[in-house]
């Protein structure tokens, strides 16, 4: 399979990549946030636009350090762009949804150190792809974050209804599920062999 095709690189970062299950960036928010699925969507949803506006300014921020020979600018300036994608996300959540503000809490703002978002700005440049092939990449990416958090919120939903036994409830039971569901995801990467 042609591993510069669109298809390619929008699957891999979806599922078989999937930063949370298989990189295990942004543990964080995917444990926090994924308590009801309403909230989680929704974190998902922040969590891609900033992706993807994070992934269209690396790309020409990139662009820019490699014309002036600057590169060791390059994490800092996609550490810049990051934090101020946040900012707006966080001020329109706040004017647009009060109650979405609230209930994503800490986590919103933590979008800032999500590492995943980070990786995608990175792994981009890293791997050279084209302003198409970014583009793509984070969608993916962003994609596939939310399809990890909507999974486990959902799960987790469930089991509020479930008789667990006590010494595993809560954080020890949320991590069980969490590598279950990476062992899952590594299935995935049969996906396109030979």
């Amino acid at each position: 399979m042609n591993t510069d095709s669109m298809g390619y690189i929008f699957i891999s970062s979806l599922l078989v990549n999937n930063f949370v299950l298989s990189y295990f960036l942004g543990i964080c928010p995917f444990l926090g946030v994924s308590n009801k699925l309403g909230t989680a969507t929704r974190m998902g949803g922040a969590v891609m636009f900033v992706m993807l506006v994070a992934s269209l300014s690396a790309y020409g921020v990139h662009s820019l350090l490699v014309k002036i020979d600057a590169l060791f600018l390059q994490l800092i300036s996609y550490i810049v762009i990051i934090a101020s994608t946040v900012q707006l996300v966080e001020m329109f959540i706040k004017k647009m949804s009060p109650a979405l503000f609230r209930a994503l809490g800490i986590f919103l703002p933590l979008i800032t150190t999500n590492c995943a978002i980070l990786g995608v700005a990175l792994f981009q440049t890293n791997r050279e792809y084209s302003f198409l092939q970014s583009i793509v990449f984070s969608f993916g990416a962003g994609a596939g974050f939310t399809l990890a958090l909507v999974i486990m919120a959902g799960i987790r939903e469930e089991l509020d209804l479930a008789s667990v036994p006590n010494i595993i409830k809560g954080a020890a039971l949320t991590l069980m599920i969490a590598g279950i569901m990476s062992i899952t995801f590594m299935g995935f990467a049969g996906l396109g062999g030979s």
